[in-house]
């Protein structure tokens, strides 16, 4: 079941870094391949026909001005970022699931094998189930021969365990959702930088052209700076409230599954009742001395 999940994981993760991949490159691709065919539709008119005159351009795309303006630079590595950003919350989306980290099935089977006191296949259980709970009652069964208080101890530590190597997948989040607003403020300088430098030509009159580059250059990272920390910050909230969310519940449900199972084991087994004898049985020796009688 673990390896299963493992590779369910692995194929979302990996369709969902193409789904991106597929965007981007047809983004990226479209307006080159419009603007090939434009060329090769004029060709034959420029070579044959005078020269028309200048028209103003059409006004560009939304989305091939973004891929343009991001630059070489700080376009591939917000798109870095963000591939990263979505591989990491398709793999928590599917890890702090509830039914995944509590299996009711789990729980009902549990209880039922106590209550039969096989503590043995109670134990095995335990130790075969991968899950959040499976692991926590597994570290708990393991030290219940020293007593109650040391298996709860040994339970408690193991969910603060599996909580921090959690966590330190959730601060990836973190991470992404403070670089994103750093990385548009560098461009943001490096854009004006540009535009300054044009300026900054003596004798000679900028066009409105060369600055707006720089200029759009700017807008265009902290925009998508920004676009990039907001799912950051909000996917950070969200799956550090399902991982508090899930530890408590895990620990109170294991605690108790823990005491049931100690408390069953402590008592003594039930005396198998002898089976009662027929009443033909008893009636003959008594009809027997009668006679003798």
């Amino acid at each position: 079941m673990g390896v299963f999940a493992g590779h369910l994981r692995s194929r979302l993760a990996t369709l969902a870094l193409l789904s991106v991949l597929t965007l981007f490159l047809s983004n990226w691709l479209a307006p080159t391949a419009q603007t090939a065919r434009a060329q090769e539709g004029d060709a034959p008119a420029a070579a044959g026909a005078p020269a028309a005159p200048a028209t103003p351009g059409e006004k560009p795309k939304l989305i091939s001005h973004i891929i343009k303006s991001a630059g070489p630079v700080f376009g591939p590595l917000l798109l870095a970022i963000s591939i990263a950003l979505v591989t990491v919350i398709v793999l928590l989306a599917m890890d702090l699931r509830m039914s995944s980290s509590i299996s009711p099935a789990f729980v009902e089977e549990f209880t039922d094998t106590v209550n039969k006191r096989q503590f043995k296949q109670a134990f095995e259980m335990a130790r075969n189930d991968t899950s959040f709970l499976g692991q926590v009652l597994t570290a708990g069964m393991g030290r219940l021969q020293y007593g109650i208080e040391d298996a709860r101890e040994a339970l408690l530590n193991m969910v603060e365990s599996i909580k921090s190597r959690k966590e330190q997948m959730i601060a990836y989040l973190a991470t992404a959702g403070t670089l994103g607003p750093m990385i548009g403020l560098v461009g943001t300088v490096y854009g004006m930088i540009q535009s300054f430098m044009v300026l900054a030509i003596p004798g000679s009159t900028p066009k409105p052209s060369d600055l707006a580059a720089g200029i759009s250059h700017a807008l265009v990272v902290t925009l998508l700076g920004i676009g990039l920390s907001v799912p950051a910050i909000f996917c950070h909230t969200f799956f550090r409230n399902r991982l508090i969310r899930i530890s408590m519940d895990v620990s109170t449900i294991s605690d108790d599954l823990l005491t049931q199972m100690y408390h069953n084991s402590k008592k003594a087994p039930e005396p198998v009742a002898a089976p009662a004898k027929p009443a033909a049985a008893n009636a003959q020796p008594a009809a027997t001395a009668k006679a003798a009688q």
